[in-house]
């Protein structure tokens, strides 16, 4: 590595955000980017670790010490091949990832870790302003007619992959944009839109046709586009929110988290949408729901101008640091304390939503709440919880937003149309490794098929499942598979 002792002259530093109280009059994003000489040194502290756990840690497989050796050298060509070699968007990973990566660096078995991510995004940034990222796709095509449904990261990633094979691929969206929940289900403070826009005209450049506006199974039938393509990939997602079904839930003020969120996405791109308002502005809001979506909808509520904001999750608080039952380098559960939590919120643990109260209107007026505490196993897991006695009381909101997670993707339409089988969680079933349905020449990939997931999981079942197509393809593949060390490695 460049510098051997990096990791003990330097300490994880994060770069600066715009205060609080500055952010939240607006969507845009608000860190900054390190300065040279602190990107130098940040990239210094990857510490040549016999074995980089960095590596099993993400789902990518980035080849990560490698990278920060070409930021620390400040060699940027390189830093970026190694990096596109593995990952097709780390704009956007650089941005909304938890991180895997950084739970399994060796460093934070008693230091902070590596800032891998951070360095992930300078990386693609001062590449696409050295105009290093270009369009990838051969100049001959195999002639091959791929259809991918759904323009998610998992939809992108395997459209992109296809693409770079030398195929022909139609992407179909049934939202008026492409880009999924990257475009419609993540704020701009987190990811601003213009990044998206940004890799969606590279993907056009490479010969990747959008069609948006476009249900298939509904706008178009299904089986016409298996019967006029080679190949199909369904990447729609898991898009079926988890409900709340407790008397009081038809009352008005209650809505699914990612209805809220879109709204607001489209309202600051300045997209039209014909459903009622829905907004927090002036209002007691109570999120329903501990995770990033929670949190997302904590960050939209204060810019709208929230009175008041409670975000609730019925499991007990996580610990600050890890403990016996979350070993480095697995993924700790631990406490965490987003941007948006930063910009405040009040948050509760162990508490259940048991009734949703209203006025002679028919408004949302209260939610009635009971403490509760969980019996653990052995493996500190959760198995059944108790009502805490005493505990039950009111607490006041006109808003509720649902954030609870999301059950499988829309079985009406396409997937009943096409009678492709589905797995004991109702997801599309279709083995890992392999990612074929049931159905000739129709793959699954991405949340439609592993279930609710994580942004950099998706991107990797898109490139895994683009591979498997190529191969059935062309009985061979030229992507990059997995094991991205061992190709690394051939080709450096």
């Amino acid at each position: 590595m460049g510098k051997a002792t990096g990791f003990m002259e330097f300490d994880r530093e994060l770069p600066e955000k715009v205060p609080a109280a500055e952010r939240i009059r607006n969507y845009n994003e608000f860190e900054s980017l390190y300065s040279t000489e602190k990107l130098n040194h940040q990239a210094a502290r990857c510490m040549n670790c016999g074995i980089p756990f960095c590596h099993s840690g993400c789902p990518l497989g980035n080849i990560i010490p490698e990278f920060n050796d070409a930021v620390y050298r400040k060699n940027w060509e390189e830093a970026y091949n190694i990096l596109s070699s593995t990952n097709n968007f780390p704009e956007f990973t650089g941005r909304i990832c938890p991180a895997p990566c950084e739970s399994a660096c060796v460093l934070g078995i008693n230091k902070p870790a590596v800032a891998i991510e951070e360095i992930e995004k300078h990386i693609i940034e001062i590449a696409f302003e050295k105009k290093l990222v270009k369009p990838t796709a051969p100049l001959v095509k195999t002639g091959k007619k791929i259809a991918v449904v759904g323009s998610g990261p998992a939809g992108l990633a395997a459209a992109a992959q296809l693409a770079k094979a030398g195929h022909l691929v139609t992407v179909f969206e049934r939202d008026d944009r492409p880009g999924g929940l990257l475009r419609y289900g993540i704020p701009d403070f987190k990811l601003e839109k213009n990044i998206v826009e940004r890799r969606i005209e590279l993907m056009k450049e490479d010969g990747v046709t959008f069609k948006c506006n476009t249900e298939v199974g509904r706008d178009i039938p299904a089986d016409e586009v298996v019967r006029t393509h080679d190949a199909v990939v369904l990447a729609g997602g898991s898009t079926i929110p988890r409900n709340l079904n407790i008397p009081g839930r038809e009352l008005k003020g209650i809505h699914f988290a990612m209805d809220f969120l879109k709204q607001q996405n489209k309202r600051v791109s300045g997209t039209p949408f014909s459903q009622e308002d829905i907004l927090a502005t002036g209002k007691d809001v109570i999120i329903i729901g501990g995770g990033d979506t929670g949190s997302d909808c904590v960050g939209t509520s204060n810019r709208q101008g929230a009175r008041s904001i409670k975000q609730f999750e019925v499991m007990t608080q996580p610990p600050v640091n890890r403990t016996v039952h979350m070993p480095w380098p697995s993924y700790p559960m631990v406490l965490k304390t987003t941007s948006s939590h930063e910009e405040g919120c009040d948050r509760y643990w162990g508490i259940n939503t048991e009734e949703f109260l209203g006025d002679e209107n028919g408004n949302l007026r209260a939610i009635r709440v009971v403490d509760i505490t969980w019996e653990l196993d052995v493996m500190n897991r959760p198995i059944k919880f108790a009502k805490v006695e005493g505990s039950e009381r009111e607490i006041e909101c006109q808003r509720v937003f649902l954030a609870m997670g999301f059950l499988f993707p829309q079985h009406t339409g396409m997937i009943e149309n096409l009678n492709v089988e589905l797995d004991e969680r109702k997801n599309v079933k279709a083995k890992e490794g392999v990612y074929r349905t049931n159905v000739s020449k129709v793959f699954a990939c991405g949340d439609m098929r592993r279930g609710q997931s994580l942004v950099v999981w998706a991107i990797s079942e898109g490139r895994e499942a683009a591979r498997k197509v190529d191969e059935f393809l062309m009985g061979h593949s030229i992507l990059e598979s997995k094991d991205a060390v061992n190709q690394f490695e051939q080709a450096f």
